[in-house]
C-alpha cells in the first residue's frame, strides 16, 4: 500500500519543479514478491498516469523540468548546468533483505563529453564510486557495490548528451 501512495505522491510534489520552458520525463514503476505492481509516469506534456492496485487515473499536470540539482548521488549533482530529459525508476521488491532495481537519468550538459567525463571522475571517485573510463563515458561500482555506468555521446560542438544508469 505505501508504495503505489509513495509513486502518487513523488509525482505530485515533482509537478512543482517545472516552468514550463523546458519539460522532463518521469517514471516510477514498482513490483512486488506477491505479484502486486504499480507504476507513475509524467510526460513532457504534464500528462500524469498512475496505475497501482488501488487506483488508476490520469491527470494533467504543469510541465516538468529537472535540472542538475534535482539528481544528486551521494552528494553529487548533475555536471552544473545539466538539464535532465528523462528519469526512470523501477523497483522490484523480491521479498528478501535484498530488493533490486534500476534507475536511470538522461540528461545534456554544456560542455564536450571529455570534459563531463571528467568531472564526474573526479566528484564521483571522492564519493567512494570504483570507476574505470569507458569510451566517452565511465563503468564502476557505486560505493554500495552497485553497476554504475555513464554513457556520453557529443552533441554538438561543446556539448553532450549522457544516460546515467545504477543498478
Amino acid at each position: 500500500m505505501l508504495r503505489p501512495t509513495l509513486c502518487a505522491l513523488v509525482l505530485v510534489s515533482l509537478a512543482a519543479c517545472g516552468d514550463g520552458k523546458e519539460v522532463s520525463s518521469f517514471s516510477i514503476n514498482s513490483s512486488s514478491s506477491d505479484g502486486n505492481a504499480a507504476g507513475a509516469s509524467i510526460d513532457g506534456n504534464g500528462e500524469a498516469v498512475i496505475d497501482t492496485p488501488f487506483f488508476k487515473g490520469k491527470v494533467t499536470l504543469p510541465k516538468l523540468k529537472l535540472d542538475a540539482d534535482n539528481f544528486e548521488m551521494n552528494g553529487v549533482h548533475l555536471y552544473p548546468g545539466s538539464t535532465i530529459s528523462s528519469m526512470n525508476v523501477d523497483v522490484r521488491d523480491k521479498g528478501g533483505e535484498k530488493d533490486e532495481g534500476r534507475v536511470r537519468v538522461a540528461f545534456s550538459s554544456p560542455a564536450a563529453p571529455a570534459a563531463v567525463r571528467a568531472w564526474f571522475k573526479g566528484k564521483l571517485s571522492a564519493a567512494g564510486f570504483t570507476l574505470s573510463d569507458k569510451g566517452n563515458g565511465l563503468t564502476g561500482k557505486t560505493d554500495e557495490s552497485k553497476p554504475f555506468t555513464l554513457d556520453l555521446t557529443p552533441d554538438g560542438p561543446g556539448n553532450s548528451n549522457g544516460v546515467i544508469t545504477v543498478e
